[in-house]
């Protein structure tokens, strides 16, 4: 239980320190808004510095009248307040130049606004879900969907030395790639809590919640990579979900889309043929690095009554068919997760395989993508 406080600390830490210069790896720590890359990073920020402007002079002048006030007429001086109740000219002045001041502020704020909510004429969609505790993403008209997982170096340095790993909480293992000069629309959900897919480079953040979809939109105008996290507590594991974007030219991103559709065909091809105990287990052993080990842990012991044990366990030791059922669908009124839509068929049946045959399990089954493909 200590282990968890320490991790969910460190990841909160993660969020408000690391967060705020995770969209500007060329600018550093600042004690302020990421002016960003975007044309709406860009105009949140001036209109934010405007208005932090507009109240400090506001306030030098209010502050500075009631301390002259009480210096030049205090009663050591013989000052005598005046006997008076109201004043007319007074009263319009006061009232007119708040009203003309936050016209004056509103009027950019609004036309923003709705800039940003217009997001229409879209050239590219991607549909964004939040899952505890990675993002999905789905490039729509493109057959193309994968999940961003927090990278191995970060996972493996949480126990180590942190403070040796380049972005620390930073890096995933899936990038979400985008071509530079694209009106690009997000379509946000989530798939159990409520979770926020924030970049600060891009200007603003997205709350994704369950049942409903929201969008979004940006124009990245540069190639670069961008870094955010999800502002949302959304579990034990919250500060270890973080969003790499990673902008290309057009020529580039191209490249890099056909290669996506390439390794989805072999995927699919691969629940075809006949796999070996150890081509399984190898599989099975970084498939549940990356999925599982948060709940399980490495070793397989879980944090019970939670995450239970997979060591000996009636699940890894039982029958394969209910092994394969529970990992496919997940199990109602628990923390597991449905996996039938976040893995593929050779995918589930590594990592089914390992597990049975891991932490001291001696099953010796093996679990072909051929059953899993079966069993969906």
């Amino acid at each position: 239980m200590a282990l968890q406080k320490n991790r969910l600390m460190r990841g909160l830490l993660a969020l408000s320190a690391g967060g705020l210069c995770a969209g500007t790896a060329q600018a550093g720590y600042e004690m302020n808004l990421v002016r960003g890359v975007t044309d709406a990073s860009r105009t949140a920020y001036d209109l934010h510095m405007i208005s932090l402007w507009v109240c400090v002079v506001i306030g030098v002048v209010v502050f500075g009248a009631m301390f002259y006030a009480l210096f030049a007429f205090r009663k050591s001086r013989g000052a005598v307040a005046a006997n008076f109740h109201e004043n007319t000219t007074v009263e319009v002045i006061w009232t007119a130049i708040p009203v003309l001041i936050l016209i004056a502020m509103a009027a950019p704020a609004t036309k923003a606004l709705l800039t940003l909510e217009d997001t229409s004429n879209s050239e590219l969609t991607i549909k964004v879900t939040g899952y505890q505790w990675r993002w999905q993403y789905e490039y729509i008209d493109q057959d193309v969907s994968f999940f961003s997982n927090l990278a191995a170096s970060s996972r493996d340095a949480v126990k180590a030395n942190p403070a040796a790993v380049e972005n620390y909480l930073l890096e995933v293992d899936e990038p979400l790639v985008v071509p530079v000069d694209t009106r690009i629309r997000f379509v946000f959900t989530s798939n159990d809590v409520i979770h926020s897919w924030w970049v600060p480079a891009l200007g603003w953040k997205q709350d994704t919640v369950p049942g409903f979809i929201s969008d979004a939109w940006t124009s990245i105008p540069e190639p670069g990579v961008y870094r955010g996290q999800c502002a949302e507590l959304c579990g034990k594991d919250h500060g270890f979900m973080p969003i790499v974007v990673e902008a290309k030219t057009q020529e580039d991103y191209d490249a890099w889309l056909e290669t996506k559709k390439a390794e989805a065909e072999a995927a699919k091809s691969g629940a075809d043929r006949e796999w070996t105990m150890d081509e399984l287990v190898e599989r099975g052993k970084e498939v549940y690095g990356t999925y599982c080990v948060a709940c399980h842990q490495a070793n397989g012991q879980g944090i019970p009554p939670a995450f239970p044990s997979l060591v000996g366990a009636p699940l890894t030791t039982g029958p394969i068919e209910g092994h394969v059922d529970i990992v496919l669908n997940g199990k109602a009124g628990t923390a597991m997760q449905a996996f039938a839509g976040q893995l593929n068929d050779v995918d589930l049946a590594a990592v089914i395989t390992y597990e049975r045959n891991a932490f001291g399990n001696t099953m010796g089954d093996l679990v072909q993508p051929s059953q899993i493909k079966a069993a969906r």
